[in-house]
């Protein structure tokens, strides 16, 4: 097995645990809320640009820059919540489709409108350093960041679902809004901090993402944004496990569809092999079938 391969699939992985934390905050919002927040891939826009401004700008140091992105982000996607989609509770879901992409070009047109189309250059939170592997075969720390970052994020909402009480209000209400709020809990804050919880992972994602991409403009969110919603459905949207294992396979066929097939493709393929995934399993690799009541 050649070194280049490895070091393929290992920025395969590293790719995919971005696109993974991402979609955790795409499958959270629609396990729980049965909606999809198309703006998700624009609150990472919102948190790249916090986290780039509060670096170069404010000269904040990176641990303080990417809290206070996470924040930033977090308030927005409350905001966005309660402002885009809490009226619309009971609307079909035509309207709540509508409105998220609504919301998605609003975003992106108020960063034009604030720092314009220009591409900025955003340095690496983790620095450019490398490890040496083996003969040939290096590997970036932002690369075991990433991946380390992506790992303990899922096993922390995991656990967060099962053992906190919020998470048993937040499965409650995935389960069946109506009868949680029956049984005393409160539906409008636990979709409130489920999307707290989304938008704040979505912070943490941009400022991984951009350390490895390094370019940040106003529509930076909006394909990772897409893919990730990909790797979501890929998985099985609404399981945990499922956007994790959904975005790192995205990433690793990405990787190699640009290495062996074709760079100009390599969009294409990713979105050919969730067709060939949802033709063969609908829920997704992890979903559960669901029983539609007639």
């Amino acid at each position: 097995m050649s070194m280049s391969f490895v070091s393929y699939i290992l920025n395969g992985i590293s790719l995919g645990s971005v696109y993974a934390i991402i979609a955790l905050g795409y499958t959270m919002v629609y396990g729980i809320a049965k909606m999809l927040n198309f703006a998700h891939g624009d609150i990472i826009m919102v948190g790249s640009y916090v986290a780039f401004l509060a670096i170069n700008s404010m000269g904040l140091p990176v641990p303080v820059a990417i809290v206070l992105s996470v924040i930033v982000c977090t308030v927005l996607g409350m905001v966005i919540e309660r402002v885009a989609y809490k009226p619309l509770r009971h609307a079909s879901k035509l309207a709540v489709l509508i409105t998220a992409i609504g919301a998605s070009y609003f975003l992106q047109n108020v960063a034009l409108l604030l720092f314009g189309a220009n591409t900025k250059s955003f340095t690496s939170v983790v620095g450019n350093a490398s490890v040496q592997l083996a003969e040939g075969l290096s590997v970036t720390v932002v690369t075991i960041v990433t991946v380390i970052a992506c790992v303990i994020i899922m096993i922390g909402l995991m656990a967060f679902m099962k053992y906190s009480k919020a998470g048993h209000a937040m499965l409650a209400v995935s389960e069946d809004d109506g009868a949680a709020q029956l049984m005393g809990i409160n539906v409008n804050a636990t979709i409130a901090l489920t999307f707290a919880i989304g938008s704040g992972l979505a912070a943490i994602a941009g400022v991984l993402l951009c350390s490895a991409y390094p370019s940040l403009t106003p529509y930076t969110g909006s394909m990772p944004g897409i893919k990730a919603f990909v790797a979501a459905v890929f998985g099985g949207i609404g399981s945990i496990p499922g956007a994790f294992i959904g975005g790192i396979l995205l990433g690793i066929i990405e990787i190699l569809g640009k290495a062996y097939i074709s760079s100009q493709l390599a969009d294409a393929i990713v979105f050919a092999v969730l067709i060939v995934v949802l033709v063969v399993k609908p829920t997704g690799l992890l979903g559960k079938q669901i029983q539609e009541k007639v």
